[in-house]
């Protein structure tokens, strides 16, 4: 379980992040939703311990992050940022793998079974056929999916993900976020997930998080957060929403205005 209280990230005079509290507890998939500049990716990173809180603290299994060393949270929190940093060129199987460093012995080899885990979990995303690929070589979402594939691979009680599905096409984005509902669901993991799509937040997610500003605006069940007057406070957009036709899931649809046409 990983629980952020009353979380404050100043840069300088400016608070990226202002009082946010979160709690990722097994099972569930949390959506945080706001505008660019909202503070959504420095508190993830806070989350992780990449960011120091001016203020607040954060627990993992009840114990400060900071008393932890960081092979350690590396076992328990893994990590999907919004550009991956390449410095050498790599294949995909090798950055895949890279994920279950934190489980390598003394010699820091890969193991049969980390090499198991590995193509089981290209497969689940779609890339068993890319394994000798150098990365540099792959299209952007391609690129995307093995970022999340390595996340995957590290078989964390935690998932951090920041944009996941950028440059995904539509059957992609779907998959990605399957895949880790389906950890969520059968591993009793926890999930923090950024995202701009408000409608597959309103699929898959638990809870929703909107902030704005740098402030929570409001955190709750997809159905009582996506409400026309929550999302026109964060957004400054007009919005419909109403049940999809399937699920039964908010969708949200912009209004866009009309005026002076016929």
């Amino acid at each position: 379980m990983l629980e952020a209280k009353n979380i404050t990230v100043n840069y300088g005079l400016r608070k990226a992040v202002d009082g946010v509290s979160l709690r990722a507890e097994p099972g569930q998939l949390i959506a945080m939703i706001g505008p660019n500049g909202a503070g959504k990716s420095t508190f993830l990173r806070a989350l992780n311990g990449s960011v120091n809180p001016t203020r607040g603290e954060v627990l993992l299994d009840e114990r400060p992050l900071d008393s932890y060393a960081r092979r350690a949270i590396a076992r328990r929190i893994a990590v999907v940022a919004q550009e991956a940093e390449l410095r050498f060129p790599v294949t995909v199987m090798e950055f895949v793998l890279g994920g279950r460093y934190a489980f390598s012995g003394a010699w820091g080899w890969e193991t049969e079974l980390d090499v198991e885990i590995a193509r089981g979990i290209l497969r689940e995303t779609e890339l068993e056929d890319f394994e000798m690929r150098l990365m540099n070589e792959l299209s952007g979402g391609e690129r995307q999916r093995a970022v999340v594939a390595r996340a995957l691979a590290t078989e964390a009680t935690v998932f951090l993900l920041d944009e996941p599905t950028a440059n995904l096409d539509l059957a992609h984005q779907a998959t990605m976020l399957r895949l880790v509902r389906a950890r969520c669901d059968g591993r009793a993991s926890a999930a923090v997930v950024v995202t701009h799509d408000v409608n597959l937040a309103a699929e898959f997610a638990d809870r929703v998080v909107l902030l704005k500003d740098g402030r929570e605006i409001a955190a709750g069940p997809p159905r009582s957060v996506f409400t026309p007057e929550l999302l026109r406070k964060v957004f400054d957009l007009e919005v419909l929403v109403d049940a999809h036709p399937v699920t039964g899931a908010p969708r949200i649809t912009p209004v866009h205005a009309m005026s002076g046409r016929l």
